[in-house]
C-alpha cells in the first residue's frame, strides 16, 4: 500500500501547479481521500478532501475558489490543481487516503487522523 505524490515545484506567486498523487496497492473506490499541508514551523492543515462515495468536496476557506480536488478512479490517481498561488501556499503538501469498508461514509475531512495512508509529501514553494 503506497501513496506516491508528485507535482511540486518553485512557482512564482500568480502561477499554478497540479499535484498529482498515485495509489499503488489498493483503489479509491469507497473512499475519501484529502490534501493536507505543513509550513515550516506550523502544524498540519487541511485543505481539502474528496469523498468518491457521493462526490462531495470540502475546502478550507484559505484555499476555497484557488485549489479543485479532483481523482481518477481509472488511473488510480488524485489530483490537486492550485491555481493564483501565493506565498503563504508554501508548504510541504501530503495527500491520504481514508477507506470507508463498506461502513459509514460519514468523516471529519479536516482531522489527521481520519486517514489510514499518507504519501511521503512534496515541497510546493511560492516565490512573490
Amino acid at each position: 500500500v503506497q501513496l506516491v505524490e508528485s507535482g511540486g515545484g518553485l512557482v512564482q506567486a500568480g502561477g499554478s501547479l497540479r499535484l498529482s498523487c498515485a495509489a499503488s496497492g489498493f483503489t479509491f473506490d469507497d473512499s475519501a481521500i484529502g490534501w493536507f499541508r505543513q509550513a515550516p514551523g506550523r502544524e498540519r492543515e487541511a485543505i481539502s478532501s474528496l469523498n468518491s462515495y457521493n462526490g462531495r468536496t470540502y475546502y478550507a476557506d484559505s484555499v476555497k475558489g484557488r485549489f479543485t480536488i479532483s481523482g481518477d478512479n481509472a488511473e488510480n490517481t488524485m489530483y490537486l490543481q492550485m491555481n493564483s498561488l501565493i506565498p503563504e501556499d508554501t508548504a510541504v503538501y501530503y495527500c491520504a487516503v481514508k477507506k470507508f469498508h463498506g461502513g459509514s461514509r460519514r468523516y471529519l475531512w479536516g482531522m489527521s487522523q481520519e486517514y489510514d495512508y499518507w504519501g511521503q509529501g512534496t515541497q510546493v514553494t511560492v516565490s512573490s
